[in-house]
Protein backbone atom coordinates (compact mmCIF):
# COMPACT_ATOMS: atom_id res chain seq x y z
CA UNK A 1 0.00 0.00 0.00
CA UNK A 2 3.05 2.40 -0.33
CA UNK A 3 1.39 4.11 -3.02
CA UNK A 4 -2.24 4.61 -1.73
CA UNK A 5 -3.35 8.33 -1.34
CA UNK A 6 -3.45 9.11 2.45
CA UNK A 7 -7.10 10.29 2.78
CA UNK A 8 -7.73 13.75 4.36
CA UNK A 9 -10.89 13.60 6.38
CA UNK A 10 -12.61 16.93 7.65
CA UNK A 11 -10.99 16.75 11.62
CA UNK A 12 -7.60 16.07 9.85
CA UNK A 13 -8.89 19.57 7.44
CA UNK A 14 -9.49 21.26 10.74
CA UNK A 15 -5.98 20.72 12.49
CA UNK A 16 -4.76 22.49 9.51
CA UNK A 17 -6.12 25.60 10.42
CA UNK A 18 -4.32 25.66 13.52
CA UNK A 19 -1.69 27.98 12.10
CA UNK A 20 -4.12 30.15 10.30
CA UNK A 21 -5.50 30.60 13.70
CA UNK A 22 -2.09 32.04 14.75
CA UNK A 23 -1.89 34.26 11.75
CA UNK A 24 -5.19 35.32 12.23
CA UNK A 25 -4.35 36.35 16.13
CA UNK A 26 -0.70 37.85 14.86
CA UNK A 27 -3.02 39.92 13.05
CA UNK A 28 -5.65 41.04 14.99
CA UNK A 29 -2.68 41.47 18.22
CA UNK A 30 -0.77 44.03 15.91
CA UNK A 31 -3.90 46.09 15.28
CA UNK A 32 -3.44 45.17 11.28
CA UNK A 33 -7.28 43.87 11.14
CA UNK A 34 -8.50 40.43 9.88
CA UNK A 35 -11.92 41.09 7.88
CA UNK A 36 -10.07 40.76 4.69
CA UNK A 37 -7.95 37.78 5.58
CA UNK A 38 -11.01 36.04 7.30
CA UNK A 39 -12.94 37.13 4.10
CA UNK A 40 -10.48 35.60 1.45
CA UNK A 41 -9.94 32.64 3.77
CA UNK A 42 -13.74 31.92 3.80
CA UNK A 43 -13.93 32.29 -0.01
CA UNK A 44 -11.23 30.18 -0.36
CA UNK A 45 -12.97 27.62 1.58
CA UNK A 46 -16.07 27.69 -0.26
CA UNK A 47 -14.45 27.99 -3.64
CA UNK A 48 -12.54 25.07 -3.54
CA UNK A 49 -15.87 22.78 -1.34
CA UNK A 50 -18.08 23.99 -4.62
CA UNK A 51 -15.42 23.28 -6.92
CA UNK A 52 -14.58 19.74 -5.65
CA UNK A 53 -18.31 18.91 -6.23
CA UNK A 54 -18.64 20.74 -9.73
CA UNK A 55 -15.54 18.94 -10.86
CA UNK A 56 -16.62 15.77 -9.37
CA UNK A 57 -20.22 15.83 -11.33
CA UNK A 58 -18.80 16.86 -14.15
CA UNK A 59 -15.93 13.78 -14.06
CA UNK A 60 -18.52 11.29 -13.41
CA UNK A 61 -21.28 12.93 -16.22
CA UNK A 62 -18.20 11.09 -19.10
CA UNK A 63 -20.46 13.94 -21.53
CA UNK A 64 -17.97 15.50 -24.14
CA UNK A 65 -20.59 18.29 -24.80
CA UNK A 66 -20.56 19.07 -20.97
CA UNK A 67 -16.56 19.43 -21.12
CA UNK A 68 -17.10 21.54 -24.25
CA UNK A 69 -19.28 24.08 -22.34
CA UNK A 70 -16.71 23.86 -19.78
CA UNK A 71 -14.22 25.47 -21.69
CA UNK A 72 -16.55 27.36 -23.30
CA UNK A 73 -17.13 29.30 -20.15
CA UNK A 74 -13.41 29.21 -18.92
CA UNK A 75 -12.71 31.02 -22.04
CA UNK A 76 -15.10 33.44 -21.97
CA UNK A 77 -14.08 34.21 -18.05
CA UNK A 78 -10.24 34.22 -18.93
CA UNK A 79 -10.86 36.55 -22.03
CA UNK A 80 -13.01 39.04 -19.76
CA UNK A 81 -10.70 38.74 -16.75
CA UNK A 82 -7.43 39.61 -18.95
CA UNK A 83 -9.03 42.48 -20.27
CA UNK A 84 -9.37 43.99 -16.20
CA UNK A 85 -5.76 46.35 -16.18
CA UNK A 86 -7.64 48.34 -19.18
CA UNK A 87 -10.99 48.31 -18.28
CA UNK A 88 -11.99 51.33 -19.86
CA UNK A 89 -11.28 49.31 -22.94
CA UNK A 90 -12.61 45.93 -22.00
CA UNK A 91 -15.60 45.85 -24.26
CA UNK A 92 -13.48 47.32 -27.69
CA UNK A 93 -10.81 44.39 -27.17
CA UNK A 94 -12.50 42.02 -25.78
CA UNK A 95 -13.36 39.88 -29.25
CA UNK A 96 -9.43 40.21 -30.16
CA UNK A 97 -9.06 38.71 -26.31
CA UNK A 98 -11.35 35.69 -26.45
CA UNK A 99 -9.56 35.13 -30.41
CA UNK A 100 -6.16 35.23 -29.07
CA UNK A 101 -7.12 32.98 -25.75
CA UNK A 102 -9.03 30.95 -27.75
CA UNK A 103 -6.56 30.11 -30.76
CA UNK A 104 -2.78 30.26 -28.29
CA UNK A 105 -4.34 28.32 -25.89
CA UNK A 106 -6.48 26.13 -27.90
CA UNK A 107 -4.23 24.94 -30.32
CA UNK A 108 -1.60 24.27 -27.43
CA UNK A 109 -4.31 22.55 -25.38
CA UNK A 110 -4.97 20.16 -28.59
CA UNK A 111 -2.08 19.29 -28.91
CA UNK A 112 -1.17 18.03 -25.84
CA UNK A 113 -4.48 16.34 -25.25
CA UNK A 114 -5.02 14.91 -28.43
CA UNK A 115 -1.30 14.05 -29.70
CA UNK A 116 1.07 13.92 -27.12
CA UNK A 117 -1.32 12.21 -24.15
CA UNK A 118 -3.62 10.80 -27.13
CA UNK A 119 -6.77 11.20 -24.50
CA UNK A 120 -9.33 8.45 -25.37
CA UNK A 121 -11.83 9.44 -25.40
CA UNK A 122 -11.02 12.88 -26.63
CA UNK A 123 -12.55 14.36 -23.53
CA UNK A 124 -11.34 12.51 -20.68
CA UNK A 125 -12.14 15.14 -17.97
CA UNK A 126 -9.70 14.30 -15.34
CA UNK A 127 -6.98 15.64 -18.02
CA UNK A 128 -8.64 17.79 -20.80
CA UNK A 129 -10.06 19.92 -17.18
CA UNK A 130 -7.02 20.82 -15.62
CA UNK A 131 -4.78 21.25 -18.34
CA UNK A 132 -7.29 23.34 -20.14
CA UNK A 133 -7.47 25.79 -16.58
CA UNK A 134 -3.47 25.94 -16.88
CA UNK A 135 -2.73 26.96 -20.40
CA UNK A 136 -6.44 29.55 -20.08
CA UNK A 137 -5.14 30.88 -16.93
CA UNK A 138 -1.79 31.29 -17.87
CA UNK A 139 -2.96 32.78 -21.14
CA UNK A 140 -4.81 34.67 -19.67
CA UNK A 141 -1.96 36.54 -17.35
CA UNK A 142 -0.06 36.82 -20.15
CA UNK A 143 -2.28 38.73 -22.69
CA UNK A 144 -3.43 40.75 -19.30
CA UNK A 145 0.44 42.15 -18.71
CA UNK A 146 0.98 43.26 -22.65
CA UNK A 147 -2.61 45.47 -22.83
CA UNK A 148 -1.44 46.96 -20.06
CA UNK A 149 2.17 47.83 -20.99
CA UNK A 150 0.74 48.60 -24.54
CA UNK A 151 -1.70 51.43 -23.18
CA UNK A 152 1.02 52.31 -20.91
CA UNK A 153 3.82 52.89 -22.93
CA UNK A 154 2.21 54.14 -26.02
CA UNK A 155 0.28 56.96 -23.71
CA UNK A 156 4.37 57.57 -22.82
CA UNK A 157 4.66 58.31 -26.53
CA UNK A 158 6.06 55.30 -27.44
CA UNK A 159 5.60 54.12 -31.18
CA UNK A 160 3.88 51.06 -31.97
CA UNK A 161 6.52 48.89 -32.47
CA UNK A 162 8.55 49.65 -29.83
CA UNK A 163 5.43 49.63 -27.38
CA UNK A 164 4.41 46.20 -28.48
CA UNK A 165 8.07 44.72 -28.19
CA UNK A 166 8.25 46.45 -24.25
CA UNK A 167 4.54 44.63 -23.97
CA UNK A 168 5.56 41.50 -25.11
CA UNK A 169 8.52 41.17 -22.98
CA UNK A 170 6.78 41.87 -19.84
CA UNK A 171 4.10 39.53 -20.53
CA UNK A 172 7.00 36.64 -20.84
CA UNK A 173 8.46 37.69 -17.58
CA UNK A 174 6.54 35.69 -14.96
CA UNK A 175 6.58 32.59 -17.41
CA UNK A 176 10.19 32.97 -18.09
CA UNK A 177 10.74 33.29 -14.39
CA UNK A 178 8.52 29.94 -13.69
CA UNK A 179 11.42 28.39 -15.78
CA UNK A 180 14.27 29.13 -14.23
CA UNK A 181 12.76 29.03 -10.97
CA UNK A 182 10.91 25.11 -11.64
CA UNK A 183 12.73 22.14 -9.24
CA UNK A 184 14.93 24.74 -7.40
CA UNK A 185 12.56 27.42 -6.15
CA UNK A 186 9.93 25.72 -6.26
CA UNK A 187 7.96 22.36 -7.34
CA UNK A 188 4.87 22.43 -9.27
CA UNK A 189 1.49 21.73 -8.26
CA UNK A 190 1.26 18.94 -10.90
CA UNK A 191 4.33 17.14 -10.10
CA UNK A 192 3.83 17.40 -6.28
CA UNK A 193 0.04 16.13 -6.68
CA UNK A 194 1.52 13.36 -8.83
CA UNK A 195 4.01 12.50 -6.20
CA UNK A 196 1.52 12.78 -3.53
CA UNK A 197 -0.69 10.34 -5.29
CA UNK A 198 2.21 7.60 -6.08
CA UNK A 199 3.18 7.98 -9.07
CA UNK A 200 7.20 8.23 -9.83
CA UNK A 201 9.05 10.96 -9.28
CA UNK A 202 10.55 10.51 -12.61
CA UNK A 203 7.00 10.20 -14.75
CA UNK A 204 5.85 13.58 -12.35
CA UNK A 205 8.54 15.43 -13.69
CA UNK A 206 7.74 14.37 -17.74
CA UNK A 207 4.82 15.74 -17.03
CA UNK A 208 5.61 18.69 -15.71
CA UNK A 209 8.31 19.22 -18.18
CA UNK A 210 4.97 18.79 -20.80
CA UNK A 211 2.97 21.28 -18.72
CA UNK A 212 5.84 24.14 -18.59
CA UNK A 213 6.60 23.84 -22.47
CA UNK A 214 2.14 24.01 -22.94
CA UNK A 215 2.64 26.78 -20.64
CA UNK A 216 5.19 28.88 -22.21
CA UNK A 217 3.45 28.38 -25.66
CA UNK A 218 0.07 28.64 -24.81
CA UNK A 219 1.35 32.57 -23.41
CA UNK A 220 3.63 33.43 -26.10
CA UNK A 221 1.56 32.68 -28.88
CA UNK A 222 -1.73 34.19 -27.22
CA UNK A 223 0.03 37.31 -26.54
CA UNK A 224 1.53 37.53 -29.96
CA UNK A 225 -2.10 36.83 -31.44
CA UNK A 226 -3.27 40.06 -29.24
CA UNK A 227 -0.81 42.40 -30.12
CA UNK A 228 -1.00 41.62 -33.54
CA UNK A 229 -4.85 41.85 -33.60
CA UNK A 230 -5.30 45.13 -31.48
CA UNK A 231 -2.67 47.41 -33.08
CA UNK A 232 -5.26 49.44 -35.27
CA UNK A 233 -8.17 50.00 -32.26
CA UNK A 234 -4.94 50.86 -29.44
CA UNK A 235 -3.61 53.19 -31.53
CA UNK A 236 -7.27 55.01 -32.78
CA UNK A 237 -8.18 54.46 -28.40
CA UNK A 238 -4.90 56.16 -27.16
CA UNK A 239 -5.29 59.22 -30.50
CA UNK A 240 -2.15 57.89 -32.05
CA UNK A 241 -2.99 56.22 -34.95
Amino acid sequence: MENAVITLTLPQLALALVPVAITLLILFKWSLGTGTAMYALGRMLLQLLLIGYVLAWIFGAGNGWLIMLVLGVMLLAASWIALGTVREQRWLLLGMSLASITVGGGLTLALITQVVLQLDPWYLPRYMVPLAGMVFANAMTAVSLAAERLYAEIGHGLGWAEARLVAYQAAMIPVINSLFAVGLVSLPGMMTGQILSGVSPLIAARYQIMVMCMIFASAGISTAIFLAMSRRRVLVATGSG
